[in-house]
Parts: structure tokens; sequence; C-alpha cells
């Protein structure tokens, strides 16, 4: 059956080509294809505006879209964004047209991504909260008070665990053994279930935590009110933490994350296990979050230096 085609100056439109409508066929099948709401939510608002400069500049079909087309926007994007931000852009197109190609859509169809690199972003180790900083956040949170413990459990938990934060904030206390020291992730990020752990000073504020609550929520943290945690209650208590314990930077929730990485290589942990953790698909995603010191370097270097312990 031929596709419905419309004729305008002289051009011939292919209905089945027609871009907003294979943005929103490719977004349908990353849904049923089991990918989070928030990477739906990320292809979609990217697309969403390469279809509107698409727009402006009168192409509405995927066959007119070519590798010249899709570099002169991406140098468009540079003028007023980072490099990081260009590549945000960049793989949503890149992943919907590979889509396309992948579908057979276009018979004979050469994708124009195929020509198109990636643009080079260089990849900065992320900042994770200093020890210092957290043991002085720590002592901010008085025992003597629910509000006091219940933060004291949290930032302990966001270190020991090294869970994303939106983990923490879904964690609900009929998941967290507290005879073994884990806390089951049912769906985290891959959409795969996970363990994370704590060890013995977070079980210990946990509880104390818990035994304070006069709640019925499910949740295992929850605000003043008795209701799951959100991000923002939880940003304005790393904020109002942070102006107690005179911090010159507020660190983020996950700077948390980051910190429970280096220092679970810093004191014997293998990188496998830190991956299973931390729930990474591989072990390549971690060089964001291990970007060690110099000093890192050369303390392993004396402890595992090859020469020095050779039998002589």
């Amino acid at each position: 059956m031929l596709p419905t085609q419309n004729v305008t100056q002289g051009i011939v439109l292919n209905q089945d080509y027609y871009l907003p409508i294979l943005v929103q066929s490719f977004l349908t099948d990353r849904k049923a294809g089991g990918l989070t709401t928030s990477t739906v939510k990320f292809y979609q608002k990217y697309l969403t505006k390469f279809l509107a400069y698409c727009e402006s500049q009168a192409v509405t079909q995927v066959t007119e879209l070519k590798p010249d087309f899709i570099r002169k926007y991406l140098l468009l994007l540079g003028e007023t964004h980072s490099p990081g931000g260009v590549h945000s852009y960049y793989r949503p197109i890149r992943a919907f047209l590979r889509w396309v190609e992948f579908e057979d859509i276009v018979e004979n169809w050469k994708n124009p991504i195929r020509k198109v690199k990636a643009p080079k972003v260089d990849i900065p180790p992320i900042k994770g909260v200093s020890l210092d900083d957290f043991t002085a956040l720590l002592k901010t949170c008085t025992i003597t008070s629910g509000m006091g413990k219940r933060d004291a459990a949290l930032l302990l938990t966001l270190l020991d665990t090294g869970a994303r934060v939106a983990e923490v904030l879904n964690m609900n206390i009929k998941d967290a053994n507290f005879v073994t020291g884990e806390i089951l992730i049912p769906t985290g990020k891959s959409r795969k279930p996970r363990n994370v752990y704590f060890g013995t000073k977070t079980r210990q504020a946990l509880r104390a935590y818990l035994r304070s609550r006069e709640d019925y929520c499910p949740a295992l943290f929850v605000t003043d009110e008795g209701e799951r945690m959100t991000y923002n209650g939880l940003r304005a208590i790393l904020t109002r933490r942070s102006g107690m314990a005179e911090l010159t930077e507020i660190p983020s929730a996950h700077d948390f994350r980051r910190t429970m990485a280096l220092e679970f290589l810093r004191n014997g942990g293998d990188i496998y296990s830190l991956q299973r953790i931390l729930g990474h698909a591989s072990t390549a995603v971690l060089w964001r979050y291990l970007a060690q010191t110099d000093t890192d370097g050369q303390l392993a270097h004396r402890q595992f230096s090859p020469v020095d312990r050779l039998n002589r």
C-alpha cells in the first residue's frame, strides 16, 4: 500500500516521513521499551526543540535531514550553550535517527547522524562533599529532637549507601533490613532491583529516628508533616544544615554519592563491587566519579608497587 502523499510547490511530501509524527512514534516506542519517565521526558524536551528548529527552516520530512543541517544546528546551540549542553541536544537526535534507521521506515535511507560527530565534551571530576564538611553537617544534628535524628539518619544514609537521590527518597521502611544492614532498591535507574548497604553507625541512627516517629507513612524519610520527603525538602535540609555548619559551599545531594565511591576505593574496596552497589551498567560510568588526586595515586603506588613487592 502506497503512503499518502501531498505535493506542495513541486515537492513530494510523504506523511510517513513527517518529523513530528515520527518523533511521537519514537517516544511511544521508548515508553513501551520500559525506559524511565525521566528519560522519556529528556528525549521529549530536546526533540521538541529540534522540531521547532526544523520548522523554522521549513524542514518537515526526515528525508530532508542532512549531516550539514544537523551540524549547523549544533553550531548554533554552541553560541549559547556549553559543550555539555550541546551534547544533551545531540544525544536525543542520535537516538531518534537510529530508531528511524532500525525501523527501516525509509527504504535505502542513509542516516545523516552517522556523519555527524558527537560534540567533544571535557568531563571534569564530579566534586563530592569533603569528610570534614560532612562531619560538620552531622554535628549540627542534635539527637534530642526528632528533626535532628531524621537529618542525621538521612545524611548518614546518603553517604553510607551511595544511593541516588531519587532512590533514597523512594526508600520504604519495609525494604530496610536492620539485621543484615541492607536496603532493597526495587527499581533503580536501570529498573533493575539491587541492594545497598549501611553500617553500624547508620543502623543506629536509623533506628533512633524511626523510634521517634509518630506517623504511619511507609516512607523511610518523611517531612515534619509525616509525608514522604521530596527533593525540595532534602535540598532545604542541606541548605539549613550548611548554614548552621558555616560551610562556604552547600553540597548537592548527589555529592554524597561521589564521596562514597571515592572513599570506598580509598578504604580498599574493589571497583566491581562498587559498580554493583552504585547500580552502574559498566565500570566506564565510574570514571567521572573517581577522578582521584595525585596523592591518591602516590599512596596507591607505595602500597602496590610491583618492584617494591618483589621477593629479594
